[in-house]
């Protein structure tokens, strides 16, 4: 038995529990109700449960594989950081490792933080993750934070600032909260876009003065070459795979093309890197490229679509034939011409992913713009004044943005396969792992068939996208009132 509450800011209903008590709880979002019911069914739990595991690989995959040693301790040297030990890892950690090791943290703290509204949450893990770019991007801050002298070990003041920034944005998030209380809500959205563009102008600075760190040349070699020279001086802690995915064990004879073994559990590639090493730093390329790719074509869509089902006439004509000169672009030979033109990059790729896939976004969005463009709650919206920018964002996207979710996740699916296909062609990236590119290696290279190159990255390319389809059909079963 449920009765409304009386219309507040915060809908809540009283709920009669089995006692005779009123209970008043909070009514569910559109957002949570839509992630309940997709939760549900046992396909998207399967698929959530691989893509969760991806990206807990892509996150903390340095931490899993690497040839750098967790702890490092060299009886020669006993005044290297507190008493001999040290962190190569945490050293030879890049700038993009520790933005997203600080933002799961970060996250992890935000979700634990329940007094905090979802909003504040959100808002405080955005500014978190905002103030460490630049901690993790400019160079001069870099190489201050990754120092080490007399008794401090290197990369205590990175870690040390990565905290403090994980502190402020919880601290930031309690004052919204607190000053959310007590404004109006348009106040609060002004405060909040505010707040964004203070931050980011002031962060951007440093960006740009001075450019980001370029790659360096590593030799993974150095450790195991100590240990070999002097065993009895050197301690050391390795991670669970003591492998980095360019290793190709040099120091060592012929590792390439070894099939599983307890030293390399997946073999060796034709370079001789260990192939679960690779495996699990190319979960980050699958999930970036599927997820920046898709974000750059969602944003195109939704904005095109949207103006072309608000304001039809000419605004509507000229998107069509856009459109239509789109969706007849050959997205691989395109991608294919641009790798011969302007080499092998993986920001250019999901650019053109982007820029190239916005087709069925803007066509979906259109269509449900159209549908909702004369109903009663926006004519009475027109009729009152409502600016259009709020009619479009606040009342005519929340309801027409159902198709836009469904698709995305099988543009997420779309987008990975065709990196894989590229790596597999040989064009896609060269000097970072990628499924598809350890895929080509199982027949191309002479020697017969290996099907240990052909089982494993092929296994994670098809669960993969299965896993982002079996997402997508449950969130269109969520969402689509006719089979709720």
């Amino acid at each position: 038995m449920t009765e409304p509450t009386t219309p507040s800011a915060e809908p809540r209903l009283r709920v009669i529990d089995a006692g005779g008590h009123a209970v008043v709880r909070r009514r569910r979002s559109w957002i949570a109700q839509a992630a309940w019911q997709t939760l549900g069914k046992w396909g998207a739990r399967i698929g959530g449960a691989w893509v969760l595991a991806v990206a807990f690989l892509a996150v903390f995959g340095p931490v899993l594989a690497s040839s750098h040693p967790l702890l490092w301790r060299d009886a020669a040297d006993p005044d290297a950081g507190w008493g001999g030990w040290w962190s190569p890892l945490l050293v030879n950690l890049t700038a993009i490792d520790v933005w997203l090791l600080a933002a799961a943290a970060l996250g992890g703290v935000m979700a634990m933080c329940g007094w905090m509204s979802a909003g504040s949450r959100w808002g405080a893990w955005c500014l978190g993750t905002l103030i460490l770019v630049p901690l993790c991007g400019w160079a001069s801050a870099w190489r201050w934070l990754n120092s080490g002298t007399g008794d401090t070990p290197a990369g205590l003041w990175m870690l040390l600032a990565v905290l403090a920034a994980i502190g402020l944005a919880i601290y930031m998030g309690a004052l919204v909260q607190a000053w959310q209380a007590s404004r109006p809500q348009g106040e609060r959205y002004a405060y909040a876009r505010w707040v964004v563009l203070l931050v980011v102008a002031a962060w951007a600075v440093p960006l740009i003065a001075e450019p980001p760190l370029p790659p360096q040349t590593v030799v993974y070699s150095q450790y195991r070459e100590a240990i070999a020279d002097r065993p009895d001086d050197i301690a050391a802690v390795f991670t669970l795979l003591p492998y980095s995915p360019n290793d190709r064990f040099r120091d060592l004879p012929d590792q390439r093309l070894l099939p599983p073994s307890l030293a390399h559990p997946m073999g060796t590639t034709a370079f001789g890197e260990d192939l679960a090493t690779r495996m699990v730093h190319a979960s980050r390329i699958a999930l970036a490229i599927g997820l920046v790719a898709t974000g750059i074509a969602v944003f195109i869509g939704v904005v095109v679509g949207a103006a072309m089902g608000y304001f039809v006439g000419k605004v509507d004509l000229l998107g069509m034939r856009a459109i239509e000169v789109f969706d007849a672009i050959p997205v691989i030979f395109l991608l294919i011409m641009i790798v011969a033109f302007y080499g092998r990059s993986l920001m250019l790729m999901m650019t053109i992913l982007g820029l190239t896939g916005w087709v069925g976004y803007a066509l979906f969005v259109r269509a449900e713009f159209l549908r909702l463009r004369n109903a009663d709650y926006v004519l009475a919206a027109r009729a009152a004044g409502v600016p259009t920018r709020a009619i479009l964002f606040r009342h005519l996207l929340p309801n027409g943005v159902t198709p836009v979710l469904v698709l995305a996740s099988f543009g997420i699916a779309g987008a990975i396969t065709t990196e894989s296909v590229l790596s597999f062609l040989g064009l896609g990236l060269v000097n970072e792992p990628s499924w598809g590119q350890m895929l080509a290696q199982a027949q191309s290279i002479g020697g017969g068939f290996k099907w240990w190159l052909a089982i494993y990255p092929g296994g994670a390319i098809f669960l993969t996208v299965l896993a982002y389809n079996l997402i997508g059909e449950a969130l269109r079963d969520a969402l689509d009132p006719k089979t709720a």
